[in-house]
């Protein structure tokens, strides 16, 4: 029966290898994000009266707050007990491991010292910031996908998909699910949402309610981490996480139109304007 199914192949880590030079498929899809971030800040920052210096000093400080944020995160929230066991362990990158949830909290430490340099407000920086971040997911989750890592939940579904590192068994390549939402979908919602001015917070709100609620919806089908129990015994850790972010994006949408408040690049004033 497994014969019917598409067999990945295993595929080297390393694009290519010189010894000195080994670079990594998923490193690589990290800078396809980082990137194409770059190229499409550029083509909004027009409209929000910063300089490219200040541009290239605030993506600068967010993707190093995605990398530290992302491995002190899968630390913490995935692996604890080794971290308990051996401190080091925070440091062997090279054993992988990275958490989204993580990344965020670091893209927001930094999104609010660049808020502070430029002196406008926190949610400013979000809501220019957030329409940018699927592309990089949406690399990620392909390099998840060559690795063969992070595979979905065993199924008999057409499509699914034996993973060289997971057994015999076919599984839902949910990698690829997380493409389409998190990445494709996303960056489409939020790119449209965000061509017309919207109320302070209301992009970065709505950002929240999307990553959350596609993430949520995907840890359905993706296999659960084996040394973390299921909470309620059928909701993972990815899935507790992504709960406040529904929530926290929801009452910023609801918030920001109540405020109603519009920034002006010509300044750090707000002003009150019409709901759009």
């Amino acid at each position: 029966m497994s014969q019917s199914y598409y067999t990945l192949p295993e595929i080297n880590p390393a694009i290519f290898d010189l010894g000195f030079l080994s670079p990594k498929w998923y490193g690589m899809m990290y800078l396809v994000g980082f990137v194409a971030a770059w190229w499409l800040a550029n083509r909004r920052l027009a409209r929000t009266g910063w300089s490219k210096e200040q541009l290239s000093d605030m993506l600068f400080w967010g993707f190093l707050g995605v990398i530290l944020g992302g491995r002190i995160g899968y630390v913490l929230f995935y692996q604890f007990d080794l971290f308990l066991d051996n401190p080091l362990y925070l440091f062997k990158i090279n054993e992988g491991g990275m958490s989204f949830h993580g990344g965020l909290l670091g893209v927001l430490t930094a999104l609010w010292l660049s808020a502070r340099r430029l002196k406008v407000p926190f949610l400013v920086v979000g809501d220019f910031i957030a329409p940018l971040v699927p592309i990089g997911l949406g690399a990620g989750r392909i390099g998840n996908f060559i690795n063969s890592e992070l595979w979905g939940r065993t199924t008999d579904v057409p499509w699914a998909i034996i993973f060289p590192n997971a057994g015999s068994e076919p599984r839902h390549p949910s990698q690829l699910y997380e493409f389409a939402l998190e990445g494709v979908l996303l960056f489409i919602i939020l790119w449209l949402y965000s061509k017309k001015p919207r109320p302070i917070g209301a992009v970065s709100g709505l950002f929240l309610l999307g990553y959350g609620s596609f993430r949520f919806f995907v840890e359905f089908f993706r296999q659960w981490d084996s040394h973390l129990d299921l909470y309620l015994g059928f909701l993972s850790r990815g899935q507790m996480l992504s709960l406040p972010m529904i929530i926290a994006g929801i009452l910023m949408v609801v918030w920001a139109y109540k405020q109603n408040a519009v920034y002006q690049p010509q300044s750090t004033k707000l002003k009150k304007g019409k709901k759009v």
